[in-house]
């Protein structure tokens, strides 16, 4: 088999994953408060500092054009999840922030849209495999950027990019805290702060 062939094979099978796993992923989503897209701007908000980005930024990490972000940040803002903000560094420039309300639905919205990760993902590939894939996914989407800008860290003895890192631990403490004894028992405490 030649490089091409090798190479055109290992697309088709990722591309195919992706699509098949993302489909699962949709159709199982578990909420009817945001959709999947809307759900990638909380997710992404909540990584930032103070929970807050420019719009230009939020497009590096979407798989949607600015204007279609736009748009939809404009539904999110309306439904008081996020607001918007002029930017006082650049007169064009809108920050997007994540209000209180708009954390709370995506906290809870992470703790099942995790699980289903890890059903349909942690369930098909064993430990080893998820690191190996992570590695390879990272190593493919690092070869065609500038990969000088990109920062890792290891983590358990694998090279992970910070930004993979950021997430696992914030899915693991949103988790943490959608289990506490508070949220469990419906009290009002913010969860950290008990």
């Amino acid at each position: 088999m030649s490089d091409t062939s090798l190479a055109v094979g290992a697309w088709e099978s990722l591309f195919r994953a992706q699509v098949t796993v993302m489909r699962e992923l949709t159709n199982c989503f578990p909420t009817g408060e945001v959709s999947f897209n809307e759900y990638d701007v909380l997710f992404n908000l909540s990584s930032q500092p103070d929970r807050r980005a420019r719009i230009r930024d939020l497009t590096r990490h979407l798989l949607l054009t600015q204007p279609s972000i736009s748009r939809l940040v404009d539904r999110l803002a309306s439904r008081g999840i996020v607001e918007k903000h002029n930017d006082p560094g650049d007169g064009r420039g809108i920050i997007v922030s994540l209000t209180e309300a708009g954390f709370d639905l995506y906290r809870r919205t992470a703790v099942s849209h995790a699980a289903a990760i890890k059903r349909r993902v942690g369930g098909a590939l064993d430990t080893d495999e998820l690191i190996a894939l992570t590695e390879l996914c990272t190593k493919l989407r690092l070869d065609g950027a500038d990969s000088a800008t990109e920062t890792t860290a290891v983590t358990d003895g694998h090279e992970l990019t910070r930004e993979a890192v950021a997430t696992t631990a914030a899915l693991d403490a949103v988790s943490r805290d959608a289990l506490s004894p508070d949220a469990l028992s419906g009290s009002d405490a913010t969860p950290g702060t008990a």
